[in-house]
């Protein structure tokens, strides 16, 4: 069983895999193929798992996406720990261009977030030693890596910590701003 519920992002899906739970502990079936897609309407077939360890509370990954023809859906879910996870509208002509969705996750809540292309992805960490487990689409490409600064005073992303206690990297510190953003997505080419 698995409950699907969109965001006010709509093609940003939170996802929520039953828990079997018993003296022993719990199982759970984190991802199916075939429910991913009758459930949730995720067309696509993921390729690569990731895991980061983030060991400060504050710590600022993000905000990340690969550029097409390698753009990446992501599906994303703690092993351990706390975050608030966001991902940011970057579908020119959207009506949603722009605007994020934070959504918390943690190894107790049990959510996982759909991320579609066409979406920027970060997230900053609410505890310490923080395990974040991500699926992707497509394979990770350097040449078409890509992201936005994080503090960007556009998109204005309420972070859970005053700014200058974040912990980021200084690959993250200095990305573009978001005025900069090249049209790499429409609205009519990456939609559900």
């Amino acid at each position: 069983m698995l409950n699907v519920t969109k965001t006010t992002l709509p093609e940003v899906l939170i996802l929520e895999p039953r828990k079997f739970e018993d003296n022993r502990g719990f199982f759970s079936e984190t991802y199916n193929l075939k429910r991913a897609q009758d459930m949730a309407g995720i067309p696509t077939n993921f390729v690569q798992d990731n895991v980061s360890l983030s060991k400060k509370k504050g710590t600022v990954r993000g905000i990340h996406f690969q550029k097409p023809p390698f753009a990446q859906d992501k599906l994303v879910r703690v092993l351990k720990g706390r975050i608030l996870d966001i991902a940011v509208d970057l579908r020119q002509g959207s009506p949603n261009f722009g605007q994020s969705v934070g959504v918390e996750l943690s190894s107790d809540n049990f959510l996982q977030l759909f991320i579609p292309k066409g979406f920027g992805h970060a997230f900053c960490t609410l505890a310490d030693d923080t395990e974040v487990q991500y699926k992707v689409t497509d394979y990770y490409t350097p040449e078409h890596d890509a992201g936005i600064i994080w503090n960007d005073e556009t998109l204005n992303i309420q972070w859970p910590f005053p700014k200058e206690s974040l912990l980021l990297s200084e690959k993250d510190q200095i990305l573009p701003p978001f005025s900069e953003l090249h049209d790499f997505f429409t609205y009519e080419q990456v939609r559900l």
